[in-house]
């Protein structure tokens, strides 16, 4: 039986087709030397004050429908980056969450924040096309992608000078992540199969994410308490969308969140201390 997945990936390979007929391979890949050097997150997420906000630019998703309708993504993108985020994700999927390539270039233009494609990436293309547009970082779902295919877009993004986040939903899926030697590793809470969001998967993942690693913690995120349970748990990143776009005041949303994971650990440093 088809999942969610799956459906939402025959979309991706269909607009993508469409895409390509219009910019061949060959045409985009020249577009490449004129984008300007992909940013490193990695010192700032590593580097954050107790945890890591990855603000996401999200109009819509399957499980919820519309959340919010984001005239002007630059304006979000710079609330998202006053408020201390430490990268901004900008979703480029058209079907099912109402982004665009148009909304990764405006909030480009926009920022000098390093830039995640939240995509679900399946072909070299979009690798390509995300540097193209200004993307730094490119989203890698191990439950949509073959090991061989996997190891392929990893190389690739990394040759392009971006940094991958691996996206897992169980242990199978952490291993197989894991084989890459990447540097950021995403543990969804959320079932791609179902749509079902389950905080546990979350924390019970965390702690076999190697130390070297930083993990980010993806979903259930509501509330300054979700960003601190996480934070206990081992996430040294978390990705926020929905409770930020339906936020009055994102930038005040991001340092609510900067301060109960600073809180945890000042509290987990103390108790180590003692």
């Amino acid at each position: 039986m088809a999942t969610v997945l799956d459906g939402i990936i025959v979309g991706v390979r269909e607009d993508l087709a469409v895409r390509r007929a219009a910019l061949p391979s060959a045409a985009l890949e020249s577009l490449v030397s004129q984008a300007p050097p992909a940013l490193d997150p990695m010192p700032g997420i590593r580097h954050a004050d107790g945890v890591a906000v990855i603000a996401e630019v999200k109009r819509s998703s399957p499980s919820k429908g519309a959340l919010a309708a984001i005239p002007a993504p630059g304006d979000l993108a710079r609330a998202y980056a006053d408020g201390g985020a430490a990268a901004i994700s900008v979703l480029t999927e058209q079907r099912r969450f109402g982004g665009s390539l148009a909304d990764l270039d405006t909030v480009r233009a926009a920022v000098s924040t390093p830039l995640l494609r939240k995509d679900f990436i399946v072909d070299g293309y979009q690798v390509t096309e995300a540097r193209v547009h200004g993307a730094d970082l490119v989203l890698l779902i191990v439950a949509a992608l073959g090991d061989a295919q996997l190891r392929d877009l990893h190389d690739q993004a990394t040759g392009l000078g971006m940094t991958c986040l691996v996206e897992v939903h169980d242990a199978a899926e952490l291993d197989r992540a894991l084989a890459l030697r990447p540097v950021l590793v995403g543990v969804n809470a959320r079932n791609l199969k179902t749509l079902e969001v389950d905080p546990r998967t979350v924390t019970d993942l965390l702690p076999r994410v190697p130390p070297e690693v930083v993990a980010v913690a993806e979903s259930g995120v509501t509330g300054p308490a979700d960003v601190a349970r996480y934070v206990q748990a081992g996430a040294g990143a978390v990705l926020v969308g929905e409770a930020l776009v339906r936020h009055g005041d994102p930038a005040d949303a991001i340092r609510s969140f900067i301060a109960a994971a600073a809180a945890v650990t000042r509290t987990t440093s103390g108790a180590a201390r003692a």
